[in-house]
């Protein structure tokens, strides 16, 4: 089983019409929500690991969960309100978020006495790492994971407005690397950082993931480098497409292009030559519809 651990939260994503009051629509999102989803979506057995509110938006968070085929036992529940993400999607589909995040559910998560059982990995990323005292939470989730052998993704989705101190996170970033076995991150995320994959490698990753958007993809380990291209497709925005990333890389490493057996650092450049190619597809196809609707393993095919 893989259980990703984080937010969930409602994206109110703008309808299309001009103008910047175009009315808004709710959709379920955060960076980890959209990895189980698609972690489901992709026939992964996959459960979500968070603190996710009653109230209606909640409701349909859990809901949107089920649906996936994402097991819900390890969700903890509170009466506080959903966090609120307000999106602003430019010209080229990317999008830019305003937070609503005072005194909602999931700021709540409590470390869990135990994951599910059979557990190979767990990633962790973007708000639930920053904001307290759930981020400490999440923390030692990661460390402890690390410590009984299991497979961790760090995916830090770098969402500046919500980080009061940009040094304290950047060390705390640091801090989080030796307990990581993946490191996922975007191009921007890696310039608002600071180092490069030779300096995240050595703190204690087996690999880096680099999504470089209409570039493509590619990955660090250290002994050599693969990146493949972006898939050229029509894009309505790319919310929830580094999240597909995630979704597609933990799939892979752990069933459809993962040797069995083998750990991440022992892949070879063939290896993530598949692997990358099936994330560059699925994000691809991610970027077609709008909000965070990941693909199908159906929608795929076989390569």
């Amino acid at each position: 089983m893989i259980v990703v651990a984080g937010e969930s939260l409602i994206d109110l994503v703008p309808d299309g019409a001009p103008g910047p009051l175009s009315p808004l629509l709710p959709r379920p999102g955060g960076g980890p929500y959209n990895t189980a989803v698609a972690l489901g979506r992709l026939g992964a057995d996959v459960a979500f690991c968070s603190r996710v509110s009653t109230d209606a938006f909640g409701e349909a968070l859990v809901e949107g969960l089920r649906a996936a085929g994402v097991a819900t036992g390890a969700v903890q529940r509170g009466p506080e309100p959903t966090t609120l993400a307000v999106a602003s999607v430019g010209p080229d589909g990317s999008a830019r978020y305003g937070f609503y995040v005072e005194g909602t559910a999931d700021r709540l998560f409590a470390l869990p006495e135990r994951l599910p059982d059979g557990v190979r990995a767990v990633a962790f990323g973007t708000c639930s790492l920053v904001l307290e005292p759930g981020a400490s939470a999440y923390e030692a989730l990661l460390r402890r994971s690390h410590a009984e052998g299991v497979f961790t993704l760090l995916d830090p989705n770098v969402r500046p407005g919500l980080i009061p101190d940009a040094a304290a996170y950047r060390e705390r970033f640091a801090g989080w690397l030796p307990y990581v076995s993946l490191l996922k991150l975007s191009e921007e995320d890696a310039a608002w950082l600071g180092g490069g994959p030779e300096e995240w490698l050595a703190a204690g990753p087996a690999a880096v993931v680099l999504t470089r958007g209409a570039e493509g993809l590619s990955v660090f380990t250290r002994s050599y480098e693969v990146s493949v291209p972006a898939v050229r497709v029509p894009v309505v925005d790319t919310i929830g497409a580094g999240d597909t990333v995630n979704a597609a890389l933990l799939h892979g490493l752990h069933g459809r292009y993962g040797p069995a057996g083998r750990p991440v650092g022992g892949l070879g450049r063939e290896d993530w030559q598949r692997l990358l190619s099936f994330a560059a597809r699925a994000a691809a196809a991610t970027c077609t519809r709008a909000g965070a609707e990941p693909p199908y393993a159906h929608e795929l095919g076989d390569g």
